[in-house]
């Protein structure tokens, strides 16, 4: 079965901590559907063109109707004229969102976990902790890792630690409640607390 790699404080490895068996046999699909959803969600339903209602003016018949020797027009704002509305243009009441149900975003992540634990790129320390508040301490934990496009996950981390993770390059750093698949998958390799990856195995 998949492990995950246990890091002491000096971050070597100290062992090893077994997934789940309930991890073995979940379907790819469940990743796949949840990423699609989760990019749908990010969407930002911006694009709109004006209709020949929206466009302003048209209030009077630009010619008569008959006599003209001219194609007969109700409105300036008919989509022919120049200026005109957009037929059948984006709108923005599109919804792009697209339901993914809790079983399959559990499923998403469990999966995201298993394959990141078969790389050999998920690994489980005691504290992710700045206390200096300092990026250059907080890179030398990065580098200490000998990792590269990393995702630090911590059960609930402080102010001065976020503040010296934002600014390096090809790290990341969340707390437990934004943990999802599509972040696991993302990243190279996966850094999870210890509690935290105890009460996510306990779930499964």
């Amino acid at each position: 079965m998949s492990k995950a790699i246990v890091l002491d404080k000096d971050l070597k490895k100290s062992g090893e901590a077994q997934l789940p068996e309930c991890y073995k046999g979940i379907s790819s699909h469940n990743l796949y559907l949840y990423i699609k959803s989760f990019l749908a969600s990010l969407r930002a339903n911006s694009a709109m063109a004006k209709t020949r209602g929206i466009v302003s003016g048209g209030g009077k018949k630009p010619w008569s109707q008959k006599g003209g020797g001219r194609a007969r027009a109700g409105s300036i704002t008919s989509p022919v004229f120049v200026g005109g509305g957009v037929a059948h243009g984006p709108s923005n009441n599109r919804n792009y969102n697209l339901k993914v149900n809790k079983k399959q975003k559990k499923l998403a992540l469990q999966y995201a976990l298993l394959e990141k634990a078969n790389a050999n790129s998920l690994f489980i320390v005691d504290k992710i902790k700045v206390e200096s508040g300092k990026t250059k301490d907080a890179y030398a934990f990065f580098k200490t890792m000998n990792q590269r496009n990393t995702l630090f996950v911590s059960q609930i981390f402080d102010e001065k630690t976020f503040m010296a993770f934002r600014n390096i390059k090809d790290c990341y750093l969340i707390d437990g409640a934004e943990l999802n698949a599509y972040l696991v998958a993302t990243f190279r390799s996966v850094v999870i607390e210890k509690s935290l990856f105890e009460s996510i195995a306990k779930e499964g």
